[in-house]
């Protein structure tokens, strides 16, 4: 690592990834605030904040002149900060399960996540024990590596803790070595046009996406997008329910469903939605979207048009394309948990920067992506949040300086059908004045297989 981050210093220049589909000399979109604001300085996490966020700003006011979309600090950290910031009734969110977390193994430190009841049955499976109590002790007594791949392959998620040289040395490392930020496999090359902003102004009025995402990244998208002026529509698997306070964090300003995708008439139902979207939003693993016929370059040959962003966990080539992963679970494996660790072992980012920050990713490569239906346009593009730490991980380190700050706080509060919920707003400016959420999280699933234009 050469450099080092100032407190003016500018923001990072992640605007540049959107070229392939943007072209170059685009404007970076206006911000404010203060560069630098998080206590731990060890890596540049606003940096990647303030950049992903400008990355999708600045592709907005690109493909919608007028739009005048920008961002500053105190907006950029309450969006990162939602979960945290998020109350339902006055309360806080859950957020992690019992066993969910870092575990002292026979050789380091292991993380686990299982949070989904799913990846709970399927850890406790690949160790043989029932229960909790009974998990800590077998995880005790096995190396870290043994863990890793052992609740892999049994449908889990865990990752050993590796130092940046350990993880740079392995297999999966070596595969993203050339992985940009965001790769656009493909993009049509016709000059768009400009799409005039429709619906009460807002620049993505008129827009049709479809969400096929969970967790975090994925539905981060969705909902900025949304609150952009975007139609969209999230569906998922029946069998596989969100977690409610995950759900009530990502909601905003975006329409819940559910349909069975492998087969029957929800599967061909959600074909024709596709044939009318503008943006389809993937979050699902390459085996798993191969099986359903929904590929990126099996959409992008049905559908000839549409704005494809597909996002992963460990990119889509390599031996760990297919294994499952979050946020906490990359920061272990790639050598950030190390880079935190304390006396009392590992640690994190001060926020889950790789969802957010591939979330703006996604939203800005969709919008740089857009074209108007009766012309000529579309493309691929794709992103993984181990590519996200990897540029997290190439950013210049910070110097000092600056350290905490108390920024504006930003809460919002609405009463629903949920009774009252605190919550951040959009991370974005429009016009100067804070972008808002123009609706709340539905309930989930409630919502009907439609467009709303429809």
């Amino acid at each position: 690592m050469s450099g080092s981050v100032q407190g003016a210093a500018v923001v990072p220049e992640l605007l540049a990834a959107l070229g392939p589909a943007l072209g170059r000399g685009v404007a970076p979109a206006n911000r404010g605030g203060p560069r630098i604001w998080w206590a731990d300085r060890r890596l540049d996490v606003e940096g990647l904040a303030l950049g992903s966020v400008q990355a999708l700003a600045s592709a907005v006011n690109a493909r919608v002149p007028g739009a005048r979309i920008g961002l500053d600090a105190a907006g950029v950290a309450a969006s990162f900060d939602s979960f945290s910031r998020l109350r339902v009734n006055g309360r806080a969110p859950t957020a992690f399960a019992p066993l969910s977390g870092f575990h002292e193994v026979a050789d380091g430190w292991v993380r686990i996540h299982a949070n989904y009841p799913h990846h709970e049955a399927a850890l406790l499976r690949a160790l043989g024990v029932d229960g909790a109590r009974a998990a800590r002790e077998a995880l005790a007594r096995l190396t870290a590596g043994e863990i890793e791949d052992r609740v892999s392959a049994a449908g889990g998620v865990a990752a050993a803790v590796r130092s940046e040289s350990a993880w740079a040395a392995t297999p999966g490392a070596r595969a993203l070595a050339d992985e940009p930020w965001i790769r656009f496999d493909s993009v049509n090359r016709a000059m768009p046009r400009p799409r005039p902003a429709r619906g009460g102004g807002l620049p993505l009025a008129g827009v049709r996406v479809l969400a096929l995402t969970r967790v975090i990244a994925g539905p981060a998208a969705g909902r900025i997008l949304g609150a952009l002026g975007a139609d969209v529509l999230r569906i998922d698997p029946p069998r596989m329910p969100e977690l409610p306070d995950q759900f009530l964090d990502t909601g905003w300003d975006t329409r819940s469903a559910e349909a069975d995708l492998r087969e029957g008439p929800a599967a061909g139902r959600v074909r024709e939605l596709l044939a009318g979207a503008d943006i389809v939003l993937l979050g699902y693993r390459p085996r798993g979207l191969a099986a359903l016929g929904l590929t990126p370059a099996e959409l992008a040959r049905d559908y000839p048009g549409l704005a494809v962003v597909a996002l992963d966990a460990w990119g889509d080539v390599g031996p760990l394309a297919d294994r499952r992963g979050f946020d906490s679970i990359v920061q272990a494996a790639v050598g950030i948990a190390d880079l935190y660790a304390s006396g009392a072992g590992p640690g994190a980012l001060p926020v889950q920067a790789l969802d957010h920050a591939t979330g703006m990713g996604m939203a800005a490569a969709a919008v740089a992506l857009l074209r108007d239906r009766e012309g000529e346009g579309g493309g691929v593009a794709h992103l993984s949040l181990a590519a996200t730490a990897h540029a997290l991980l190439r950013l210049p380190r910070p110097a000092g300086g600056e350290g905490l700050r108390d920024l504006e706080t930003r809460e919002r509060v609405l009463s629903g059908a949920e009774g009252s919920l605190t919550y951040a707003p959009p991370a974005l400016l429009r016009r100067g004045a804070p972008l808002e959420f123009r609706v709340g999280p539905p309930a989930y699933g409630s919502g009907t297989l439609r467009w709303l234009s429809e």
